[in-house]
């Protein structure tokens, strides 16, 4: 007869699986220019929603969601995601949200002529600010849902932007927000890569009771100039 384990028994083998697991938190910014589909692609992920007319987003708006990494089956990633405006006129506001950044997905519309020049140019400065020796950099081609139904319609070539994103080391996706496709995956992969770079100076008694903080500090939301909304 085999050995049966009790409930304390039962109990105690749940809390040692749950004390090796670990949460980690880490800050992601969305850059891009306007009208490319920030907004979309972040509530796609968060919300598993899509409106065909969001309104632009004046300064910078704050979400946050959740995954399990599927190589490290034991970790949490929380991000903390701030959605920057892509107009003009705010982007000077745009280092306020970046700076400290573990993870960056800069958007472009594979359906505008020049959208990925602009994308182009939030690379460098981001690289140039901020650096990308511990920065993870996403690179996404949005709305090729639009192209599926009129080859004609797009105007970035994907191997264009893929080569790219591979010179310059970068992640690279091409999306559709309004379908859902490939946006789960970009968060999935940079999940992994975050945790790659950062997940090796966690302490080893890390558990998932008491997340970690990796993201630095959150810009002011009472800062009279930050325009969050």
């Amino acid at each position: 007869m085999g050995w049966v384990k009790s409930p304390i028994h039962k109990r105690a083998h749940q809390n040692k699986r749950y004390n090796t697991a670990t949460m980690l938190q880490f800050k992601l910014v969305l850059l891009g220019d306007s009208s490319v589909g920030k907004s979309s692609i972040v509530h796609r992920f968060v919300k598993d929603s899509f409106d065909e007319f969001r309104e632009s987003t004046i300064g910078a708006a704050f979400l946050s969601q959740t995954i399990k990494l599927e190589k490290h089956p034991d970790v949490t990633i929380k991000f903390e995601i701030w959605d920057t405006a892509g107009q003009e006129r705010y982007k000077s506001l745009a280092p306020m949200y970046y700076r400290n950044a573990n993870a960056a997905l800069i958007v472009y519309d594979v359906t505008q002529p020049g959208s990925l020049v602009k994308a182009q140019s939030w690379v460098e400065e981001l690289k140039n600010k901020v650096g990308d020796q511990d920065l993870v950099i996403c690179l996404a081609g949005n709305k090729v849902d639009i192209c599926d139904e009129d080859a004609t319609a797009r105007e970035v070539q994907r191997e264009d932007a893929q080569l790219y994103a591979q010179e310059q080391g970068l992640l690279f996706y091409e999306t559709s927000a309004k379908t859902g496709a490939g946006v789960s995956a970009i968060f999935q992969e940079i999940g992994e890569r975050v945790y790659q770079k950062k997940g090796m100076e966690v302490p080893s008694s890390t558990q998932a009771r008491k997340p970690l903080n990796v993201e630095l500090q959150r810009p002011s939301t009472n800062d009279s100039t930050s325009c969050c909304s």
